[in-house]
């Protein structure tokens, strides 16, 4: 690859020796590569990145105190960058979230010169970098059984919140007439009776006394 064809390479760091670092050790790399931008912070990383559309990014996990990973996809929005994240923790639900943004790989601050060029290289080709322990990490998440869904918040999510405010007035009146509840609600004793209607059949119970054990068995009493 000529030096016109290099890959084009931007860095985000906080920290201004790392990125002359970053840049020094890039300067000698083969295939060449060019540093076209360097940022330390998210916001200007976000403003050089559109206008100069590197090949890929060189992104710092930790910018500041500031996780970097939840701006990766806006980092690759413009359909040209590549992202490795450059990574000083092990952390695996942070760098899972960063691969699922969009980063194509993930380099350690603890690697070598030649696996930091070697990784951006392979991305760069379009190749996926990620150790053992995070594909593993990933893998065990995918076939994880998903959790088994809960009826009984379905029901409950399925009451608007008017039926939620009348479930409760139910419970608090313990016993109160439904001409009572009606005046509370500010609303017709045949609108209560619609409403109640359609709150037994979204919750499958069959009276005021099966609703008045649901609601404060699941809660709604509040």
């Amino acid at each position: 690859m000529s030096i016109q064809n290099a890959i084009r390479v931007m860095l985000v760091d906080d920290h201004k020796t790392m990125l002359w670092g970053l840049e020094k050790l890039l300067e000698g790399a083969e295939p060449p590569m060019k540093v076209v931008a360097s940022a330390s912070t998210i916001d200007s990383a976000l403003a050089l990145v559109n206008s100069v559309q590197p090949d890929v990014i060189v992104l710092d996990v930790d910018l500041d105190g500031l996780c970097s990973v939840d701006f990766v996809p806006a980092l690759l929005a413009n359909g040209v960058t590549r992202a490795v994240m450059f990574s000083g923790t092990r952390d695996q639900d942070v760098l899972s979230r960063a691969v699922r943004g969009g980063a194509r790989g993930v380099i350690g601050k603890e690697a070598t010169a030649e696996e930091v060029i070697d990784v951006i290289a392979r991305v760069h080709r379009g190749e996926v970098c990620l150790d053992q322990a995070l594909l593993g990490s990933m893998l065990g998440a995918l076939m994880k059984p998903a959790p088994a869904p809960d009826p009984e918040a379905a029901r409950i999510a399925s009451l608007t919140q008017k039926e939620r405010k009348i479930v409760a007035m139910m419970v608090d009146g313990n016993g109160a007439l439904n001409k009572a509840i009606a005046q509370r609600a500010f609303i017709s004793d045949q609108t209560l009776r619609n409403h109640l209607t359609s709150i037994y059949s979204k919750l499958d119970v069959a009276n005021r006394l099966e609703l008045y054990v649901y609601a404060v068995k699941n809660g709604l009493a509040k």
